[in-house]
């Protein structure tokens, strides 16, 4: 029963493991670019989203998912496929930002925070389901 229950989630271990480091990623690069360097909110959350994506891809493709993609087509494909899915939660996490802390002013860092855990269950589902999906 174990040995199912670890095929069927064991990529769960390893994504929220990542998933964390990617969201600290994701936050330090934020703090760092609209703190120190007065960047706007936006575009700090956008440098810190391009970093965290590729931080991701890279953990998410070798160690999370284990992608068997192997050829450049296949990796380039793949690597789309990351990005464009990703993409999708990238604006939710910025017109989160811009609504709840331009708009709303409420506490960046606690928005930032709270953004990233629904970006994280939602990029979960996207690169289990349509990214790295197992070939029949």
């Amino acid at each position: 029963m174990i040995k199912k229950l670890l095929a069927k989630y064991g990529d769960m271990i390893p994504y929220a493991i990542f998933g964390v480091l990617t969201t600290l990623v994701n936050i330090v690069v934020y703090w760092l670019c609209a703190h120190p360097l007065g960047i706007p909110t936006v575009p700090s959350t956008v440098i810190a989203w391009v970093l965290a994506v590729l931080f991701a891809y890279v953990t998410n493709r070798k160690w999370v998912f284990h992608s068997k993609a192997v050829t450049r087509q296949e990796i380039i494909r793949e690597g789309i496929s990351f990005y464009l899915c990703r993409l999708g939660t990238g604006v939710l996490d910025w017109l989160g930002m811009y609504v709840m802390v331009d708009v709303l002013h409420w506490n960046d860092l606690i928005v930032k925070i709270a953004v990233n855990i629904v970006v994280i269950i939602l990029n979960y589902v996207a690169s289990k389901l349509i990214v790295f999906r197992k070939k029949a």
